[in-house]
């Protein structure tokens, strides 16, 4: 089983002003209705100018590396290749997220030369989507090897995974590593975001002193018996039954408990014929605190390019890194038994888990300090994933325990 000691780990500097990435959201509207979606689906684009303003925002409260353009979908943003443009213009990377519906051979080849830097495809087994209905994660990177294939044939994009995990997936999140290490010189992140749910059963909200009514939030949940709790901690125990060698090297913590893994991040080296094994905390924090003394930005996305060069990372961070000494080993003993297998080239690939949102009984809500995915609204700088709430209440809810023993405390 993994250590999850925060000690042993990197913790990422990142912070509200200062953070690698910014959550830019075009539209509303979305062709999917997944379950676990945050947002409200409306159609709804933004105006170009009213993006600009927003991107303008950004550029004067938070110092990023990149901007995750997300939504709603954001390729049914008649004015998506702009929007890239535009943020590639700013000096800044273009990373589009989305469920890959509206992605032909001709927009990627547009977005890319707009700019793009990298596709993030959210596919899971809970969104319904036509032709894939009843399909579990497994039967689903079919469709992830498609959009895969579809990104490296363009070729210079950067190519990621999303998917939610609910309590009946748990058990499935080895399945899509397994896939992501057969293909880890064309997909080049994995993340898996945990379900989280407004609990009406466990709390009421409130808008200051009035008692809100969250009945329309998209994500009340009505059934009771669903899990929303699921921890890190959890996920990287099944990760580790699966593969031994998984070690995560870097998080960010909670605002409330320092000790959660609200962001855990490992990063592991392999040909697409095995996985080596997973580089520590010291190359993460050469490559952050690099990046920033270089750019004056926290690295958020790495190039395809800069992730195939697993085998220098590895050898170089091996001196100072035990984790990287061990998979160093494991690719000589590899190269000792056959070989040939020492001219692959070695690639990088990172495994995210995203632990959002934990409540605890006594209503404190444990946020992700220093949370990459803030976004704008009214000029200032919100968790996009409470976004709903300044929508509808004009702030963020508070949550009030009800008389239950059900509450589960935060951590």
């Amino acid at each position: 089983m993994p250590v999850l000691d925060p000690l042993q780990m990197y913790r990422l500097p990142w912070s509200l002003t200062d953070n690698p990435i910014a959550w830019l959201e075009p539209t509303q509207a979305c062709n999917l209705a997944c379950d676990g979606c945050y947002r409200q689906n409306v159609l709804l684009h933004k105006p170009l100018a009213e993006v600009e303003q927003e991107l303008a925002t950004f550029a004067r409260l938070r110092n990023v590396d990149g901007y995750s353009i997300a939504g709603g979908e954001p390729l049914l943003h008649p004015e998506v290749v702009q929007i890239v443009a535009r943020v590639t213009a700013m000096g800044r990377k273009a990373i589009i997220n989305t469920n890959g519906l509206g992605l032909t051979r001709e927009l990627l080849h547009a977005l890319k030369k707009a700019g793009l830097v990298g596709l993030t495809f959210h596919v899971d087994s809970h969104q319904g989507r036509p032709g894939w209905k009843g399909s579990t994660e497994e039967d689903l990177n079919e469709l992830r090897q498609d959009y895969a294939d579809l990104v490296a044939t363009e070729g210079g994009v950067a190519c990621a995974f999303n998917s939610t995990v609910y309590e009946d997936t748990l058990e499935q999140v080895p399945d899509v590593l397994r896939w992501a290490a057969k293909n880890i010189d064309r997909v080049h992140t994995v993340v898996f975001i945990l379900y989280r749910a407004a609990r009406r059963d466990r709390f009421e909200y409130h808008a200051g002193a009035r008692k809100a009514d969250v009945e329309d939030l998209v994500y009340a949940l009505e059934d009771q018996k669903r899990r929303t709790d699921i921890h890190a901690r959890e996920v990287a125990e099944v990760i580790g039954r699966a593969e031994p060698s998984y070690q995560p090297a870097a998080y960010l913590a909670g605002t409330v408990d320092p000790t959660s893994f609200k962001w855990l991040i490992a990063l592991r080296v392999g040909d697409g014929e095995r996985i080596h094994g997973y580089l520590g905390p010291k190359l993460m924090e050469a490559a952050q605190v690099g990046h920033h003394l270089a750019t004056g930005r926290y690295l958020g996305y790495a190039s395809p390019g800069a992730l195939g060069a697993g085998l220098p990372a590895m050898i170089a961070s091996a001196a100072f890194d035990p984790s990287a000494r061990a998979a160093a080993g494991a690719w000589v003993r590899s190269a000792a038994l056959a070989p040939r297998s020492a001219l692959r080239r070695q690639h990088m690939q990172s495994v995210l888990i995203i632990q959002p949102i934990d409540v605890g009984a006594d209503g404190r809500e444990n946020m992700c300090d220093g949370c990459p995915d803030m976004t704008v609204h009214d000029g200032k700088l919100v968790w996009s994933c409470r976004l709903e709430e300044w929508r509808e209440f004009g702030q963020p809810l508070r949550a009030v325990p009800v008389d239950t023993p059900a509450a589960a405390p935060v951590g």
